[in-house]
Order: C-alpha cells, then structure tokens, then sequence
C-alpha cells in the first residue's frame, strides 16, 4: 500500500497535491471508501463525530475532497458476512479513508475483520489515515494515547517502523516537549504532526509533508 498519515486530514495545498501523486490521477477521478471504526473506541468520540466524518464539509479534509465516489465501510461488521461479499468493496477502490478515534481500537478491528490479511495485497491502494487512522499503522502508540482495554498495552499493526504522535498545538497537552517524551519510551523512531502535516509512505519513500510544525524522533 501507499500511505498518506497525517494528524488532521488534507488540511493544505501540499498534503493534496502528495494525495493526487500517490493516486496517480486526480481526486475527481479517484474512488474511495470511509472507515470510522476507530471512533467506537475513543470516549471522547459520538455518533456526532462520526457523522462529521461522513459528511465533511467545514472545511472538507477527508470524505468530502470531491472524490469520484465515497463509501462507507464498518470494520465490526465485516466479521458477520462473507468475505467474498466485501473485499471487492476495499478491492476497487482507489483510497481508503481512516478517521481517528481509538487507535489500538481500530489496529484491533483491522485484524478481526480480516482487513489486514488483505492490506498486503492492495500495492497501489492508498491509506489515508488521520489521527488514530495513521496511529494504528504503528509498532505501538505509546501509553498516553491508549484508552481502551489499556491493561493490554498500546501495540498496534506495525505495517511501519515508527509511531506517530499527532494534534501538536491543535490541544494544551499536545506540546512538542511532550512529544519528546512520548518519543523517549517508544524504542522505535516515531513522528510528532501538526495539522498541517503528514508523512508520505511509497516503498522505501518515507518523507514528510509539511506547511506547519513537525519533529522526527529517530
């Protein structure tokens, strides 16, 4: 896969024009399918926010970019039905879109579902994580991220080699001098985002995109 992970969605004109090389065609053109999963974990998530994924519109950063076709796709569910009813779903899109929430949440429901037995597969699909979206793609998330079942640790997919501290600035405790410190317990490099930044991912192209505020961990 290709991988856009970003704290805050396509928030600027790099982040957007990053998103349209790894798809290789304009967003217009572009299909893609929703996945709010992580929210169901996050106690500070409601079915309000999920419906803010669905819809986006002030501003859109996500779903509501103008893509050809948008879908949604539940991951809790995907276990209660054939799979050979809903992996064409993720298999003819171009992108998939995966809304924060919970991290350890969603890298749970990713396994469960069977979505990530088919990840590897998907070479020229695109994930376009915010948040907790691009959080789970991580070895781990570091114990201050982890609010559900937090007795079995942070580990997530490990689909990359670092982990992803997001919202520096966007809240109080979101500081760089926290990151550093987050960053200190990992014993993997990882990343601290601002809004207004994000991480490209295309085989051994790892770089970030930025019109904002980062930090590299190594």
């Amino acid at each position: 896969m290709k991988l856009l992970l970003t704290s805050g969605g396509v928030t600027n004109d790099s982040i957007r024009a990053a998103l349209v090389d790894l798809l290789g065609k304009p967003i217009e053109e572009s299909t893609a399918l929703g996945i709010s999963s992580a929210q169901w974990g996050h106690p500070m998530c409601t079915p309000l926010t999920a419906r803010g994924f669905a819809t986006d519109r002030t501003p859109p950063t996500m779903t509501g970019l103008g893509w050809q076709s948008v879908g949604l796709v539940e991951l809790t569910a995907l276990p209660t039905i054939d799979a050979e009813r809903w992996e064409p779903w993720v298999r003819d899109v171009d992108v998939l879109l995966v809304d924060g929430g919970e991290a350890t949440y969603l890298a749970h429901w990713v396994a469960e579902s069977g979505l990530g037995r088919l990840l590897p597969s998907l070479h020229d699909t695109v994930w376009v994580g915010v948040s907790a979206g691009s959080m789970a793609l991580a070895p781990r998330i570091g114990d201050r991220f982890t609010h559900w079942r937090p007795e079995e640790g942070d580990g997530a997919l490990g689909l990359v080699d670092f982990s992803i501290y997001p919202h520096v600035g966007l809240f109080e405790s979101n500081t760089m001098e926290d990151a550093e410190q987050w960053a200190a317990g990992l014993g993997n490099p990882g990343y601290a985002l601002d809004e207004q930044s994000a991480v490209v991912v295309d085989g051994d192209r790892v770089e970030v995109v930025s019109e904002g505020e980062w930090r590299h961990f190594a």
